[in-house]
């Protein structure tokens, strides 16, 4: 008696199995979602809402133009691109052969003054023995006039005699007189002054200094050191003053300008710690900065063509804001940037006590200056003082 098998009998002993598995898979599913929620909400809490970050961003800093200061003919060109220059280094000369004789003719022309000027002084003394002779000559046709009035009534002693004699007295006096306004006129010119300080004297310096400073100038000097770029001039070239030779840019000076969204700045503020990385390290490489300062501005509100978005097909688009960031000097040492890199960049935003508008400081210091060209006018100061003093009488150089 062969006995049958019911197919149906077996489907429950295998589906219960098969609704356990997914009971536990879609359990740990949901586990794995929970987990991973309460690790998003823990990380947007604890660290994510006091960050702020964006990769708009790229390196910027002072790009510094060499412009000739006179005219002049390119004779030659020291410095190329790339090249690093020190502040006062010669990159450019010019032809100096005009600057040359105008110099020449302003030495001379101050040596010249300088002894006219001593002339001068020489008439004052000169005046002042002329008026004491005329004093003295004064005086005795004033006592001749005195000692003939008293003999005319006596008869010892004509008329005509005492009127020649008050015609000498009224000569020695109107001698005298032209004599005092004669040192008058030349005390004038050099009253209450100094050979040094004499008005034409002055105009001669002046004269020289501007021939020397003319005569430096055919050498153009780098006003800050750096890093040449973008080199225009030619040899050969005639240039103008103004126009733009080379540039000249100060690595160790550069800031990164971060392009935050509009709705990224509302915790934003000056001080607070940055890390930026570079495209150009990677993540190997991390900079430590801090925020200098709070665009005043969007971008489009800047552009040459600002937008007008009073038109009836505005579209609302958000905005971003330039933020400033500065560097640690040191890091920028051991890993240089170059204008324009991008940069990877975020903020902690948790401290928010620094001010997100510049408080107004006094001015101790500019916030970029040069002394490149003031060895020039000191220079010219001593020069004139060395010519000053080899044109004055043996006398007064010891």
């Amino acid at each position: 008696m062969t006995s049958k098998i019911n197919p149906e009998a077996s489907t429950p002993a295998t589906a219960a199995p098969k609704n356990g598995k997914r009971k536990r898979a879609l359990t740990i599913v949901a586990a794995v979602v929970i987990i991973g929620g309460i690790a998003w909400l823990a990380y947007y809490f604890l660290y994510a809402r006091w960050h702020q970050d964006t990769d708009d961003a790229y390196v910027q800093g002072n790009v510094v133009s060499i412009v000739p200061q006179t005219s002049g003919t390119v004779i030659s060109i020291d410095a190329d691109d790339g090249m690093k220059v020190e502040a006062g280094q010669a990159l450019v000369h010019l032809d100096a052969n005009d600057a040359q004789v105008a110099y020449d003719q302003s030495v001379a022309n101050l040596a010249g003054t300088v002894r006219q000027v001593r002339g001068l002084y020489s008439t004052v003394d000169t005046g002042q023995a002329q008026i004491r002779a005329r004093e003295v000559a004064v005086a005795q046709a004033r006592a001749d006039v005195s000692r003939r009035s008293g003999l005319v009534a006596s008869g010892a002693v004509s008329s005509e005699e005492l009127a020649h004699a008050r015609d000498l007295l009224a000569s020695a006096e109107a001698a005298l007189s032209g004599s005092r306004g004669d040192l008058s006129r030349s005390r004038a010119l050099v009253d209450a002054t100094t050979l040094a300080k004499q008005p034409q004297v002055q105009v001669a310096a002046s004269q020289l200094r501007q021939a020397y400073l003319n005569l430096q100038r055919s050498a153009i000097v780098a006003p800050v050191s750096g890093y040449v770029a973008k080199r225009q001039v030619q040899l050969g070239q005639r240039v103008q003053p103004g126009a733009t030779l080379m540039t000249i840019v100060p690595l160790e000076q550069v800031w990164v300008e971060a392009n935050f969204k509009e709705t990224q700045l509302g915790h934003m503020r000056i001080g607070q710690p940055v890390e930026v990385h570079s495209d150009l390290y990677g993540g190997d490489v991390e900079y430590n900065g801090k925020v200098a300062s709070l665009g005043l501005g969007t971008g489009s509100a800047f552009s040459l063509l600002p937008a007008q978005n009073a038109s009836g097909n505005w579209i609302k688009i958000v905005q971003r804001v330039p933020v400033r960031i500065e560097l640690d000097p040191k890091q920028l040492a051991e890993h240089p940037l170059r204008l324009g890199l991008s940069m990877s960049v975020d903020v902690a935003v948790r401290n928010q006590e620094g001010p997100s508008l510049a408080v107004a400081r006094k001015i101790v210091k500019p916030v970029l200056t040069t002394l490149a060209y003031q060895k020039q006018l000191n220079d010219a100061d001593a020069l004139i003082t060395q010519i000053i003093e080899r044109n004055l009488p043996a006398s007064a150089r010891n």
